[in-house]
């Protein structure tokens, strides 16, 4: 599942079939398809030709969800969203680990925010352990509805992408596999993570997004069609890890 994708500009738009990608529609032109090095040219032209609309559906909703992440400082003040709910940045002396949640507000130790590549690693690395341990008690659930077994979690950079599903290469039958989830998930509300957990977890019965699988989806979530357009809405503005430049 991708995030509406980089920081400050558009890139091109690659569109797939079957996980082959087949055109790119280009940022600068939107009006200028070309196909990529590795597909086959016949084959990027009738899909060109046959999926016409299609492709500049998909142009229009890019355009539509321009990433607008904005960069933030590590002051006093300074709002940032833990599953759906806004916290205060207070500066702190603080004895134990560099970021905690107390009554109410984000808690930054006061010497590693003065590092600002220290500070910004601190709240990502938060994100990181609350967002791990978050998710290993609301996975067992959606792994019951779709019939899957629980795969291990992991929580990292995932660029652009919400969340991947990994499948298990050791050859052992039933392995679960693995679930990534990016780290600025777990500042969206708690329905979207939900989401974007059965997301990937229907990826464990169905790879792709054929009708097939949106079908399993929406038999866990009947209103998974809202939720991926709320996604696409509030995602483009959550907090990547920027920093304003030293200078602004």
């Amino acid at each position: 599942m991708r995030t509406p994708a980089g920081y400050e500009e558009i890139p091109d738009l690659v569109l797939f079939v079957n996980g082959i990608p087949v055109a790119v529609v280009e940022c600068k032109s939107p009006d200028l398809l070309r196909a990529p090095a590795n597909c086959d040219k016949g084959r990027a032209q009738e899909f060109v030709r046959d999926h016409e609309d299609w492709i500049a559906e998909k142009a229009r909703l890019r355009d539509r969800f321009r990433p607008t992440h904005a960069s933030v400082d590590l002051r006093d003040g300074t709002v940032f969203r833990y599953l759906g709910r806004a916290y205060r940045l207070l500066l702190v002396d603080m004895d134990a680990g560099p970021v905690r949640l107390q009554a109410g507000r984000l808690c930054l130790d006061r010497s590693v925010a003065a590092g600002r590549d220290a500070g910004r690693k601190a709240l990502i690395d938060w994100y990181q352990r609350t967002g791990t341990a978050w998710s290993l008690g609301r996975l067992q659930p959606w792994a019951g509805r779709m019939s899957v077994a629980e795969p291990r979690v992991e929580v990292r950079d995932l660029g652009r992408r919400w969340g991947a599903y990994i499948p298990d290469s050791s050859g052992e039958e039933d392995a679960p596999g693995r679930m990534a989830l990016h780290w600025a998930v777990f500042q969206l509300p708690i329905r979207l993570v939900d989401y974007v957990i059965a997301h990937e977890l229907a990826h464990m019965r169905i790879p792709g997004h054929g009708p097939d699988y949106w079908r399993l989806l929406r038999r866990a979530i009947p209103e998974c069609e809202r939720l991926k357009e709320e996604l696409d809405e509030m995602g483009r503005r959550v907090w990547l890890g920027d920093l304003p430049d030293p200078e602004e």
